[in-house]
């Protein structure tokens, strides 16, 4: 919505830019108009004293001339003196003031620059008077006199104080917190209402205006100075002399809010407010809310619960009960559905605990009928063959009823699983010899079972192997241990009876336990236990896990289960 509007602010900001630049335009003309007014002023000024030595000239080597000047320069205001130089530079008469205390330019005018300046043929210069300790700063008006055939006889001077030709700055048509000043040909300041205003910053100076100011009569020019940015404008007094100087603030980046906020501003900034508040009401009355009802539902559906339906959006436009519809229709399919696929599962789920449950079964008659076999024969080695081969059945029937008998079918805890087996086969052999004891220490660990069905039938090796050798006509205790450590995991089995010479290790049973090592990228190692007896050790890649261990286990190791 804000988007939509956005074409009225960047309209109203174009508006308000375009009149920034007429404003700001209209500041720089008015600014040298002034400057060309407070150059007029001041050289009608200086045209007039000009005309004043005119007129002075034939008086000026009178008996009477020094009364004659002194009394002009009293009777006239914005004069501070009147004098007459040979064309040798030599003072033959002055006013009071300047013949009481001649000044150095006035005795040493034969070398002054003004004089070398007549002499060199200018009609009239003017140059600024050197400062004189208890004086104020004054402007030398300087009027070349001739011979009536031309040559060069001399000269008329009034010196002119600079206070008298100090610029106005009471204009009205000044912008605020304007300066004026007067410079030389150099561009040095004579006088100026505030030197800061004119004082520029780093490496640049006043002198280049000056030459535009002299080419064209005016210029205007910005610069930064020690109060800030300032837009100037200048023009020339007289001949290339001097000329008049106005500063005043640039126009900033928010000038346009000083100059006309209400017109230039607020009037569009508060049209955009006003109609992005009445979009947005009637959006959130109409549109909005209805939307954020229908995403609370979908949220819910989200989460599983299909039976909250959008009965709410009756009272809504169109457009949402349409998509209120949709809604609802999508939660009954999928309820539907969800039962469906429910049934379905249900049904498989039992069929696959009756076939798990028919397998067990089925390995349970092969092994009691092997068992029959067994005790029907006579020869030892046979019959022991023969209870190998039962044990191995019973383990794998022990993997399908730990299936059938779990939450899922598809899947084993390593831990519950080896437990029951180690107490299976413990207790089958519990009745034909002496007493063996058994504690099982493992970690959890949920596989398949074509992961599971090697482990097992490795551990039967090994817990036969040291019911054979190790509790042979003694007894004894019988340790097993599985661990996962990362990406492998060790399965132990660790008896205490006399060791296993290397001639026995090698038999089928070892054999057997490479061949389901190798089914689970491992080795098996047969190594002497710390306190007596043989450690049957298998070290082999973890299964990838399909539920994260138990968290009992994570750090802390499995506590023993027996």
């Amino acid at each position: 919505m804000a988007g939509a509007l956005l074409p009225i602010l960047v309209l109203g900001a174009v508006q308000l830019q375009f009149q920034f630049r007429e404003q700001d335009l209209e500041r720089r003309t008015d600014l040298q108009l002034a400057a060309e007014r407070t150059a007029a002023r001041a050289k009608s000024r200086l045209d007039s004293a000009g005309v004043l030595l005119q007129a002075l000239r034939p008086e000026a080597l009178e008996v009477f001339c020094q009364p004659r000047l002194t009394a002009l320069v009293e009777r006239l205001d914005g004069l501070q003196g009147l004098a007459r130089v040979t064309a040798t530079g030599d003072t033959v008469c002055a006013s009071e003031d300047l013949a009481r205390t001649p000044p150095v330019w006035l005795v040493q005018s034969r070398t002054g620059p003004w004089f070398q300046r007549l002499r060199a043929g200018e009609s009239t210069v003017l140059a600024r008077a050197p400062a004189v300790a208890g004086q104020p700063p004054g402007l030398i008006v300087a009027l070349r006199l001739e011979r009536p055939l031309g040559a060069f006889d001399g000269a008329m001077l009034a010196l002119i104080p600079l206070s008298a030709l100090q610029p106005d700055v009471a204009d009205p048509a000044l912008p605020e917190d304007s300066e004026a000043a007067l410079t030389d040909a150099a561009g040095a300041l004579l006088i100026a209402t505030d030197r800061d205003a004119f004082a520029l910053s780093g490496d640049q100076d006043l002198t280049g205006w000056v030459e535009r100011a002299r080419d064209s009569g005016s210029a205007v020019f910005e610069a930064d100075t020690a109060s800030g940015r300032r837009v100037f404008a200048g023009a020339a007094l007289a001949g290339r002399d001097v000329y008049a100087l106005l500063s005043a603030p640039s126009p900033g980046l928010l000038s346009w809010a000083r100059l006309n906020p209400v017109g230039l501003l607020l009037l569009p900034l508060a049209a955009w407010l006003a109609a992005f508040a009445m979009v947005m009401l009637v959006s959130e009355r109409i549109i909005i809310r209805w939307l954020d009802y229908l995403e609370r539902v979908a949220a819910i559906y989200a989460r599983g619960r299909f039976t909250v339906r959008p009965v709410q959006a009756v009272n809504a436009p169109a457009e949402i009960r349409v998509l209120a519809k949709t809604l609802d229709d999508l939660a009954e399919t999928i309820t539907t559905r969800d039962a469906a696929l429910l049934a379905s599962l249900a049904e498989k789920d039992a069929l696959m605990r009756e076939i798990h449950h028919r397998v067990k079964n089925n390995l349970q008659i092969i092994s009691s009928l092997l068992s029959m076999q067994q005790r029907a024969l006579k020869d030892a080695p046979a019959r022991a063959a023969v209870g190998d081969t039962r044990q191995r059945i019973a383990a794998l029937a022990l993997i399908y009823r730990t299936l059938y008998q779990s939450d899922d079918l598809r899947y084993a805890d390593a831990r519950v699983f080896l437990t029951e087996l180690v107490g299976q086969l413990i207790a089958n052999e519990s009745g034909r010899g002496h007493l063996v004891t058994s504690s099982v220490e493992a970690d959890s660990l949920v596989v398949d079972p074509d992961k599971l069905a090697p482990l097992a039938l490795w551990l039967v090796e090994a817990v036969t192997n040291a019911q054979k050798h190790a509790f042979a006509g003694r007894g004894g205790d019988l340790r097993v241990r599985f661990r996962v450590n990362g990406d492998t995991s060790v399965l132990e089995v660790e008896d205490n009876g006399p060791g296993v010479e290397d001639t026995v290790r090698a038999g089928v049973g070892r054999t057997l336990m490479g061949a389901f090592a190798k089914q689970l990228r491992g080795e098996v190692e047969m190594l002497p236990a710390p306190g007596g007896g043989t450690i049957a050790r298998m070290t082999f890649a973890t299964p990838e896990a399909v539920v994260p261990a138990d968290p009992a286990d994570l750090g802390t190791g499995a506590a023993p289960s027996r």
